[in-house]
């Protein structure tokens, strides 16, 4: 096992360096820095969805969807993003409650 987490570590680094070694002609190019602005955004969405829609490999619906779009309502009426949280996880903790 820590033979598995010394070269996750040593990736991780190594990607790092990378990242700090590429030349500033190329993170000064516009089609760079708009993928650089929207990776965060598609990487946020896919864990969102995976976290929401899938149980081990299957695909599922319970009562985290239903606490996604009352977190969803929360942003739609412009509440502080620690209401959002609040809000969508109450939601999924009372519906799972109220379910047993």
């Amino acid at each position: 096992m820590w033979v598995a987490i010394l070269i996750s570590a040593l990736g991780c680094y190594a990607f790092k360096l990378a990242g700090l070694s590429v030349p500033e002609s190329v993170l000064g190019r516009r089609v760079v820095q708009r993928i650089a602005d929207l990776l965060p955004v598609a990487l946020l969405a896919a864990l969102v969805g995976t976290q929401t829609f899938a149980a081990g490999t299957a695909l599922v619906v319970d009562a985290r969807l239903a606490g996604l779009l009352a977190g969803v309502i929360a942003l739609l009426l412009r509440a502080p993003f620690i209401v959002v949280v609040a809000v969508a996880a109450a939601t999924t903790a009372l519906l799972r409650l109220i379910a047993g």
